[in-house]
């Protein structure tokens, strides 16, 4: 009796320790992937792992298979030497590269589809073109957003070439890039200090976005909006939030398709140079055009407490940048916050410094160009401005399907690099039963890949650390992608090449 009642604990401990191990696959080095080389992580395709990879004007997909061995290397020499950006949709058997180039005083935006195996077996179409003339400073012209099934994916451009109204060119394609609906359309500004940001597409093809206020020094938003295309109606629908006097900064907009809903979330302040008070919440139901709550939920004095690090209790959400926000089952979102700043010689950066700078633009015509603050820049190793990076606490913040906070709680960490920040911040993954948060952590003067879990009850388990890291590997986090239910592929730094590593859960 006791020997089956043992044989049976070896086996439970077996299977728990089994449930909770990781496996960790690293690519080879390759002999043109220096660590100034620009990468984009496609996914998994047809059973392949493909990267793209960009390295002054030359351009290849990388095909790796699920060991992380080299495949194929297919060099991509049709595209022009310079290309403005790249966006990729992947799905099981096949990926979209939709990208955009400049030729003389035009720039063109085409999509080309791949294969399993980074081969392009049709050649690329056009989508549209834009005459921007010589003079033009900023020629990004064309932007992107996909749907969270993949179902829809919508290219569009803004011409903001008078101040008082955008005109918006959209173009609307399915799974199979047929084109569903194309549009011209004007969004009137009212206020010079206006502008659009939080772009998102419903699985439904509408497109959601916020239209924004900020006072004349920057500093906060006064005045927003949650506007609305739908997919084949070529006009706009507005819905603007009731702030009652409220100053608010780091405005999210995010959608949850499963229930037809957009939710508004931001910081607010009472008064100008203020301290962060709590959280300001809106929601409303996109289908049926209904307002569902807007509210403020102020942080109570022992949530500052937990949150203030090296500020004081007031200030302690001041550093606080608002990164993910996660839907539940119970039709709630969890919420997470980053703590970052930065130190120098001359002027430090906190939310009011540059925080809402311009978005830039030329001056035939004056395109938006919305931007990625995680976009991997392989020119960022070194600033030359003696700047400190700072990247502490992250604050978990869980929420009811009516806004009310149900638990709160801190993964608690002390990041800086000087000159860069590639090493820094986090990775969240989400495997369903639990979100995964991967960091980097100081052993030694080396940097050490940790892992944090939260549960569904907001309780953090701290994990051992996770096997087969490499000593000649640094990882980049922040820069990684899920690939599937379970796996994730991370960009790492062995000497002075990129490599990837594959994390299966």
């Amino acid at each position: 009796m006791r020997m089956r009642l043992f044989v049976q604990f070896c086996v439970f401990v077996l299977w728990s320790v089994a449930a909770n191990a990781q496996k960790i696959t690293y690519s080879e080095p390759e002999r043109d992937d220096y660590k100034t080389t620009e990468f984009e992580i496609i996914g998994r395709v047809s059973g392949n792992i493909l990267v793209y990879k960009a390295d002054r004007g030359n351009y290849a997909i990388s095909v790796y298979d699920n060991a992380m061995q080299m495949k194929d290397r297919v060099k991509l020499d049709f595209l022009p030497k310079k290309l403005i950006s790249v966006d990729f949709v992947a799905y099981g058997d096949k990926a979209f590269m939709i990208y955009q180039f400049q030729r003389r005083d035009a720039v063109y935006s085409f999509c080309g589809m791949l294969n399993g195996n980074g081969v392009f077996e049709v050649a690329p179409v056009m989508v549209d073109s834009t005459r921007i003339g010589n003079f033009a400073k900023e020629n990004k012209i064309y932007s992107v957003e996909v749907s969270e099934d993949k179902n829809r994916i919508l290219i569009y451009k803004i011409n903001q070439d008078r101040d008082d109204n955008h005109v918006f060119y959209t173009f609307l394609y399915d799974s199979t890039f047929s084109l569903v609906n194309n549009s011209r359309l004007s969004l009137p500004m009212e206020a010079k200090r206006q502008f659009l940001s939080n772009f998102q597409l419903t699985n439904d093809g509408d497109l959601l976005f916020t239209k924004l206020e900020r006072t004349s020094n920057r500093d906060y938003i006064v005045n927003g909006n949650v506007v609305m295309k739908a997919a084949v109606v070529d006009s706009f629908e507005v819905f603007p939030f009731s702030m009652k006097g409220l100053l608010l900064d780091e405005v999210k907009l995010k959608l949850d398709n499963k229930d037809k809903q957009a939710l508004v979330t931001a910081f607010f302040y009472k008064q100008k140079r203020g301290n962060v008070e709590g959280m300001y919440l809106l929601r409303m139901n996109y289908a049926s055009r209904e307002r569902l709550f807007e509210k403020q939920t102020a942080f109570s004095p022992e949530l500052k407490q937990n949150a203030r690090g090296e500020s004081s209790t007031a200030s302690a959400f001041n550093d606080y940048f608002i990164r993910k926000i996660v839907n539940t089952a119970n039709g709630g979102f969890m919420l997470t916050a980053e703590s970052y700043y930065t130190t120098s010689r001359s002027t430090p950066w906190n939310r009011w410094n540059y925080m809402y700078g311009g978005y830039g633009g030329g001056y035939y015509p004056y395109y938006y160009s919305p931007y990625s603050p995680y976009y991997y820049n392989p020119y960022g190793w070194n600033d030359g401005q003696g700047t400190r990076y700072h990247y502490d606490n992250i604050a978990m913040l869980a929420f009811d399907d009516k806004g009310d906070l149900t638990y709160s709680n801190f993964i608690h960490k002390s990041q800086f690099d000087d000159g860069a920040d590639l090493y820094l911040s986090y990775m969240l993954v989400n495997v369903g039963s639990e979100l995964r948060f991967l960091f980097n952590e100081l052993d030694r003067r080396q940097y050490v890949l940790t892992e944090n879990t939260v549960g569904p009850d907001g309780k953090v388990s701290r994990k051992p650390t996770l096997r087969n890291l490499d000593k000649g590997f640094t990882w980049m986090p922040r820069y990684g992608k899920q690939i599937s239910a379970r796996s994730v592929l991370i960009p790492v730094i062995y000497r002075n090449y990129i490599c990837f590593a594959k994390i299966d859960f």
